[in-house]
């Protein structure tokens, strides 16, 4: 028997994401209250996207958009592509700039095509969910903050991506600045080394693990959770404003990091209202997204959800 296609629009709003957070390379992220507002219907053949706001005229507008591609993953994981689909984008979350533009596509695309399935969210629980956006994505890291929301740990084994989600303290005030060019993470991973010193892979350990502890129970820790040996200091040379602006907010005492890849920096505790990063960052105080990919209509609603796996309950 196949799939029954819903008739009505779905709808599903995908938060900003900013990985890493200093010492949590490629694990740990951070869902922030940005969003894309994507729309999608099935159609009776062909596929349209329409697309405003941020990469509009730049996005293909066919089934190579990321939010179709990540559809259609979707689909013939479920066994049956619907005859054709509309999609239309709202975006708001810049692109290529650290702030998980593409993984705000891919869960959302994920999300979209379980909506749009009968029984969708049972033939595709937020497990499976999590493994086809992150193999999508390559790595787990923003995909698990925008499909679950809050602050999230990310690892891979054997069965793919898993994640457990945590709820953040209530002193966590994140703030962005975020710089007109862009910035593209194949060029900031090419500026990794293979190998680091076993003695800056210890001081991560212990540096991402205290901002678990950081994040969820003691705000008052961010500035020392947030130190980084493994991947900041590398990537400083391709983006030097990034690297100093992440150095002036440190030096006034702000728990600053580069977001994802960047070239966006992260604050995690507030900014000094005198501190001036200077004409060319537009910044934005921002909250902490508590819910993720947030899909209305279809058959996929819902704002609150438990772990991924195990782990505390927000």
């Amino acid at each position: 028997m196949g799939l029954t296609f819903v008739t009505d629009p779905v709808s599903v709003s995908t938060p900003a994401t900013s990985a890493n957070l200093g010492p949590g390379f490629d694990a740990l992220g951070l869902a922030l209250t940005l969003y894309d507002d994507l729309t999608a219907r099935v159609t009776a053949t062909g596929c349209t996207v329409e697309i405003s706001g941020q990469g509009a005229g730049e996005l293909p507008t066919d089934a190579e958009h990321l939010v179709v591609r990540a559809m259609l993953a979707t689909f013939d994981e479920l066994g049956e592509r619907p005859p054709g689909l509309a999609v239309r984008c709202v975006n708001r979350i810049p692109q290529a700039r650290g702030l998980g533009s593409s993984s705000a596509a891919i869960v959302g695309g994920v999300q979209l095509a379980r909506g749009l399935v009968e029984g969708g969210r049972e033939l595709i629980d937020d497990a499976a969910a999590l493994r086809i956006a992150a193999d999508i994505e390559g790595h787990p890291d923003n995909v698990a903050p925008c499909l679950l929301g809050g602050f999230t740990v990310a690892w891979t084994e054997g069965s793919g991506a898993r994640a457990v989600r945590l709820a953040p303290a209530e002193g966590v005030r994140p703030t962005v600045f975020i710089p007109a060019e862009r910035g593209y993470t194949a060029t900031a991973r090419a500026a990794l080394p293979s190998e680091v010193p076993h003695a800056d892979a210890a001081f991560n350990a212990g540096r991402a693990a205290l901002l678990s502890h950081a994040l969820t129970s003691d705000p008052a820790l961010l500035f020392a959770a947030t130190e980084d040996r493994l991947h900041q200091g590398y990537r400083a040379a391709g983006m030097p404003g990034t690297a100093s602006l992440v150095a002036a907010l440190r030096s006034v005492g702000v728990a600053a990091v580069v977001s994802g890849a960047g070239p966006t920096v992260l604050a995690l505790t507030e900014v000094p209202g005198d501190f001036h990063p200077g004409a060319h960052w537009h910044s934005e105080v921002l909250g902490v997204d508590g819910a993720g990919a947030v899909v209305k209509g279809g058959m996929v609603e819902h704002a609150e959800r438990g772990p991924v796996a195990a782990g505390r309950k927000s």
